[in-house]
């Protein structure tokens, strides 16, 4: 859902939360309108900054924003979608709001506190009845969500990659459903996509949105049936997990320079407890939406890189629909409340998300590249630009590697007795890696293998399998002196935080082991200078948009 990030003002006064009151009364909307009014008044008398106080309201909550704290206040409400309509709901529900989002956001997410007096005369924490409960949070300069920096052009590459470790990290860390658990269930999915098509039915008038709404209906009865054994697998190998299930740049912030995930769903555990795949699908469908496809495609290949999950891409396109259709309902939603220009912007987002969904169904253009250079000739580096361009899944040697002997990507294989350089290690790795490049290419997406193939043998093995998929392939040569090579290897050690550990000792042997490209090979390869930023808008016009046929350079 759109909602809010916020925080509040008073302290915390534990020995209220024994309280309880026999004469108190459940609250209707009406009233506590009332009582949010009425708290925002009391704010701006007692805060140092009454210009600075305000309430964000949303179609479920009011957030009342006061000095540098906030409350979060739920609505009465009940909805197809959630059940506000008790105290002990509501105060349930901020229980699970604080428990949920402390998992990511502990510095932010303070504890729930009671609302106490009259819907007229309101307190935080009185000794009058009990009205009801808010979440107290920290404030902070709505100008960090990743929503707002994103309009601004602040959001970047550096950021996508922290990002993904973040999200990586909450995934790695999640409870697990097991397969007797009911949410990840076929018809569990099915039920939370289903419920998207009969809000918008309601809301879409005849013509190009009703057709565009039957297209993705019948897109999307067509993938169930075919994904239900997957969805079932996935249950199976734990990849249904008690993730975010909100995961959109409203929902992100930057906090003391880092990404930070916040205001996971807390009222529904069934948005909540979903496929892995589905929670980053949330986050890169609506990069796509706003027009930034290189951060979409940034942050998912950075995630992969973390977790692995390659095998899930199978199951994105399906998520990325299902993703734009939930913001369609919640512009829809807004549609119904709105009016003016708030009325006119709902109904260009909710054309927009439309158009997106229908978009997320068409098949993509495949293919298979494979790099070939020397450590520190900038294959890793310089082929993000790439992938920001076109949407290639990229798999990493150093990376995969250190996977199959159970190794995060970062850490050092210094860790573990075994050796994992040895030619059998490296043969495994080769093998992994051609294994994921066809799981890659079945899902229906374009796949770059990142490693130095100095080998002739292992660039025609690579060839053998993108004909086998029956897709182009293209050898991307990248080439620098060796002196360039040996400065930047020294570079990377220093910094560190590289999936790479070659050093100099390594690259002096791959110099002597290098298998140049033979004459058969150069109609299927661009050879890249790497000594300056690569140009790929130039490379991808040099090269014909990279096909198998790709002409050398």
């Amino acid at each position: 859902m759109n909602r809010q990030p916020i925080g509040c003002l008073f302290p915390f006064w534990p020995d209220l939360f024994a309280m309880t009151d026999a004469v108190s009364r459940e609250l209707d909307l009406a009233q506590a309108t009332v009582m949010v009014q009425a708290l925002l008044d009391r704010l701006r008398r007692h805060s140092a900054q009454p210009g600075q106080v305000q309430c964000i309201e949303t179609h479920i909550s009011w957030v009342l924003l006061a000095d540098d704290l906030a409350w979060k206040i739920k609505k009465p409400l009940r909805l197809d979608f959630l059940d506000f309509g008790t105290r002990a709901l509501r105060q349930a529900c901020c229980e699970e709001e604080l428990r949920i989002n402390r998992r990511t956001a502990p510095a932010l997410y303070l504890d729930v506190v009671p609302i106490t007096g009259t819907p007229q005369a309101p307190e935080l924490g009185g000794n009058g009845p009990l009205l009801d409960h808010a979440v107290r949070m920290r404030r902070f300069p709505q100008d960090q969500l990743l929503s707002r920096l994103v309009q601004q052009g602040g959001l970047d590459a550096s950021l996508m990659d922290a990002l993904a470790r973040q999200i990586a990290a909450l995934h790695a860390q999640a409870d697990r459903a097991t397969p007797r658990h009911a949410q990840g269930q076929p018809r569990a999915i099915q039920h939370a996509v289903a419920d998207n098509f009969v809000t918008l039915r309601h809301v879409l008038p005849r013509g190009a949105g009703r057709e565009q709404l039957r297209t993705l209906l019948r897109w999307t009865r067509q993938q169930q049936r075919r994904l239900q054994p997957r969805f079932v697998q996935r249950l199976a190998e734990g990849r249904v997990r008690e993730g975010h299930g909100d995961l959109h740049l409203g929902n992100l912030m930057l906090h003391e320079g880092q990404p930070l995930l916040f205001d996971a769903i807390e009222f529904d555990p069934a948005l909540r407890w979903i496929d892995v795949m589905a929670d980053i699908a949330f986050l890169v469908m609506d990069l796509l939406h706003r027009q930034r496809p290189d951060l979409a495609w940034r942050v998912l290949n950075g995630w992969l890189e973390q977790t692995g999950d390659y095998a899930g891409l199978e199951l994105l396109p399906y998520f990325l629909v299902y993703r734009a259709l939930v913001r369609a309902k919640v512009a829809s939603l807004r549609l119904g409340q709105a009016q003016g220009e708030v009325r006119a912007q709902a109904q260009a987002e909710l054309q927009g998300y439309l158009a997106l969904a229908v978009q997320c169904t068409q098949p993509r253009s495949r293919h298979l590249w494979i790099t070939m250079g020397l450590s520190g000739s900038g294959k890793s580096s310089q082929t993000q630009g790439l992938i920001a361009r076109t949407g290639t899944i990229r798999l990493r040697a150093d990376v995969e590697r250190k996977r199959l002997f159970g190794l995060a990507p970062e850490a050092s294989s210094r860790a573990i007795a075994e050796d994992i350089y040895t030619p059998e290690a490296s043969r495994r790795t080769f093998e992994w890696l051609g294994q994921l490049a066809l799981r890659v290419l079945a899902a229906g997406f374009p796949v770059l293998v990142d490693a130095t193939f100095i080998r002739r043998e292992l660039r025609a093995q690579f060839r053998e399998l993108a004909q086998q998929a029956g897709v182009p392939f293209c050898v991307l040569a990248f080439e620098a002196p060796a002196a360039v090579l040996r400065q930047r290897i020294r570079q990377r050690l220093e910094q560190g935080g590289d999936a790479s550990e070659a050093d100099v000792q390594v690259l002096e042997s791959q110099l002597q082991a290098l298998e140049p490209l033979g004459p058969e090979e150069q109609d299927h390869a661009l050879h890249i200078d790497s000594t300056a930023p690569v140009d790929w808008d130039d490379v991808l016009d040099a090269g014909g948009g990279l096909t198998a046929s790709a002409p050398s350079r």
